[in-house]
């Protein structure tokens, strides 16, 4: 690959990200059973009037109350008439290792559950389609209603669908029995990785509810439409809309489908429409083309402005089906030497990595949850998130594409791989299902293949990197592929991508703090044609344990992990990541702690501790707030060691981060003076009295102030001996939680 990565057609010298759809793009659309007549195609664009949409025949009930559940393989399990009353009742999402799986024992529990559910479906659903839709388990699901068979899925992080019309006895009771196998298994990735696999269904499960001419769920459980945009600008977008209608009847059914885009507002912006002849027992792609003037565009934080699309499918005069969807108007593109850029303007892609786990939860985690997750995103000023190292729940991505996110995702290709045809087949299965599954979500402007792939010995990737490189291609030709490599620089799986970036930790696991710069314009160097950036850098920190000037590198596998360390760390590498505009990512790894089971370092067993908040997300770390300091613009300081409450020494450095023009510090009262900075760090040597210090920061930008304060204690003297005597520890919870 050589220069730009664009999302717009550019010159011949530079590689398209977004470009027309071509044959082999658009191959997984010709995938489905499709015979059709196409009789009509038109589209307008009204005068500016509200869109109501109409009653929806379809139903989508959650079924997440009152599911039987016990933790071992039971034989016969799944037959209609098994008593499962001794069975511990649960509600869904549920994981099996929320305890075990982040109490540090690498032999958590890893093998089979089983979930059993009865259901009575309404009378009325009579001649309707019944489908159950899982929104994740983990890994390898077999389900089964009233003793009948009815699929397995393989892969533990993309939704999944069954139709279920056949196994279903309307206006009775029914059983809905489901195995879950968590255990290690070679043809599924992962195979490993450095974070706990909660096993269960630890996301919501549906019962959709269509007509039999519906808007297909069975195409790897995407929604069924598929929004492609190109040659986008201020000035004009073109948009294709592909519905995948299934006619699940015995005979000819006529439809129209017919797509409305409205814009925020619900006004609405053009309607598109085809009539078609669908023919029976067939899935049918139904594709429609229009040009929107003058968009207006999903700009990242700034301005996230979101249209959507409300597809409807009638027979004669009458909807049987609605699906909406979300659509952003975007382009980007990514320079080799002057990194991403955003509807034409660079736009830098600074953020987190983060893992969709919780204390005592696992990854059975609610959409409240999920909230608290994107609050402390947005205040941190995150513009982007990497989502580590899977799929992740689908409101994850809405969230995303409401506050103006950018978002990495990924699949769980780790460590390393098998060459069984199985195994390749289940990647590239996990990999069709993200990118169809998220395909319409405008924040996602990437697909990873891959992170550290060579970290354990094994076959060698390369082949495997290049054929998912390809087919993310083939799937979609809007957006690049990535990776996240950890080996040598000459490794060849690190380069197969279109973009390229590396996790590096240059002064924790390996090197020394300052080395980040000189590697990065060494790598720049050899690869000048490669848009490089950095998806991981960290520092384990503990907010139970501190260290004084001078603060000294840690063993990164100890038990003692100074919180002072974090921050060191972060403003040597943000120093040298922000002088580096090549470089077309910065994610730092972790926004949260989290669960790995085989983890026995830093103050607690069974936890990466490299998060910028805590696992309860209760506190902020102190670098939390340098990044905040970085990353936002309205006025804010922060006095760094809130949770070093008790001082070792009487003589310290007192550390503040603020995005102010000006910072005075106050001790007991007396002014230490005002300073100026040029990095958001502000410094100032004192003196602390023996006993309570009360702290408070005062920051002046343009005309706002803004303030912060806290107390610490520190030695105190004995006059008759002069020996120091240290203050006590105040019980109570660590400062600075969440408010």
């Amino acid at each position: 690959m050589n220069g730009k990565i664009s999302a717009n057609n550019v010159e011949m010298n530079r590689t398209s990200v977004c470009r027309s759809l071509t044959a082999a793009a658009a191959s997984w659309l010709r995938r489905a059973p499709s015979i059709w007549l196409l009789i009509f195609c038109t589209g307008y664009s009204p005068a500016a009037q509200r869109y109501t949409p109409p009653a929806n025949h379809r139903l989508d009930l959650i079924v997440d109350a009152n599911w039987r559940f016990i933790r071992q393989d039971i034989p016969g399990a799944a037959g209609a008439g098994f008593d499962d009353s001794s069975w511990t009742n649960v509600n869904l999402p549920h994981t099996w290792n929320n305890l075990d799986g982040q109490a540090g024992v690498k032999n958590y529990y890893r093998g089979m559950g089983w979930y059993r559910k009865h259901y009575t479906p309404d009378k009325s659903l009579a001649d309707r389609h019944c489908f159950l839709k899982f929104d994740g388990a983990f890994s390898v699901t077999d389900v089964y209603v009233n003793g009948g068979f009815v699929g397995e899925h393989r892969g533990g992080f993309a939704a999944f669908v069954f139709d279920i019309t056949p196994y279903l006895n309307l206006g009775a009771d029914n059983v809905i029995a489901v195995k879950v196998n968590n255990a290690m298994n070679a043809d599924i990735p992962p195979l490993s990785a450095d974070f706990t696999f909660f096993g269960g269904l630890y996301r919501d499960v549906h019962l959709l509810v269509t007509d039999p001419v519906q808007i297909s769920p069975l195409d790897h459980s995407s929604p069924g439409i598929y929004l492609r945009t190109t040659g986008v600008s201020s000035n004009s977008a073109n948009l294709q809309v592909t519905a995948l209608i299934s006619n699940a009847t015995a005979t000819v059914q006529t439809v129209t489908v017919r797509t409305v885009l409205t814009d925020a507002a619900t006004n609405i912006v053009t309607v598109l429409t085809n009539i078609v002849a669908l023919q029976p027992a067939t899935a049918t792609n139904i594709a429609a083309n229009t040009t929107i003037a003058k968009p207006h565009l999903w700009n990242g934080r700034s301005d996230p402005y979101l249209y959507r699309t409300f597809t409807e499918v009638w027979k004669g005069s009458k909807v049987v089906d609605v699906v909406s969807q979300p659509l952003g108007f975007r382009c980007f593109s990514v320079d080799p030497n002057l990194g991403f850029f955003l509807n034409g303007r660079h736009y830098d892609l600074h953020g987190v990595s983060m893992h969709q786990d919780w204390q005592d939860r696992g990854w059975a985690i609610t959409d409240a949850q999920r909230n608290t997750n994107f609050m402390l995103l947005k205040e941190i000023g995150a513009t982007a998130v990497r989502l580590s190292h899977y799929e992740q729940d689908d409101y994850i991505y809405q969230l995303a594409d409401q506050n103006g996110i950018v978002v990495w995702s990924e699949i769980p290709l780790v460590n390393r791989i098998t060459e069984s045809p199985a195994f390749y087949a289940n990647a590239e299965q996990q990999l069709v299902e993200l990118i169809r599954q998220r395909y319409n979500h405008p924040s996602v402007v990437c697909w990873g293949v891959f992170n550290e792939i060579t970290m354990h010995p094994g076959p060698r990737p390369v082949n495997l990197v290049r054929h998912l490189t390809q087919l993310a291609a083939e799937e979609d030709p809007t957006r690049p592929s990535t990776s996240a490599a950890n080996a040598r620089d000459d490794e060849p799986s690190t380069w197969c991508t279109k973009l390229n970036a590396l996790n590096r930790y240059f002064g924790w696991y390996d090197g020394t703090l300052g080395e980040f710069g000189p590697w990065a314009d060494n790598i720049h160097g050899h690869y000048p044609d490669r848009c490089i950036g950095v998806s991981e850098y960290g520092a384990g920190a503990s907010i139970y344990q501190h260290s004084e000037d001078p603060v000294l590198e840690p063993e990164n596998s100890g038990h003692y992990h100074p919180e002072e360390y974090e921050n060191r760390f972060h403003e040597t590498y943000w120093q040298e990541m922000q002088a580096r505009p090549f470089l077309w990512c910065k994610f730092v790894w972790n926004m949260f702690d989290f669960a790995v089971a085989g983890r026995s370092e830093g103050d607690t067993p069974g936890r990466n501790d490299k998060g910028l908040v805590t696992y309860d997300r209760q506190v902020r770390k102190d670098a939390f707030y340098y990044y905040k300091a970085n990353w936002t613009t309205d006025p804010m300081v922060y006095i760094t060691g809130h949770t070093f409450t008790n001082r070792l020494t009487n003589t310290i450095t007192a550390k503040v981060y603020a995005n102010c023009d000006s910072v005075e510090l106050f001790l007991n009262g007396i002014s230490q003076g005002a300073h100026t900075s040029t990095n958001c760090i502000f410094t100032w040597p004192v003196t602390l009295s023996g006993g309570a210090n009360y702290v408070k920061a005062i920051g002046n930008k343009d005309t706002v102030q803004t303030t912060d304060s806290l107390v610490w204690s520190a030695p105190a003297l004995l006059p008759a001996s002069g020996r120091r005597v240290d203050a006590e520890a105040p019980d109570g919870p660590v400062a600075n939680s969440l408010r």
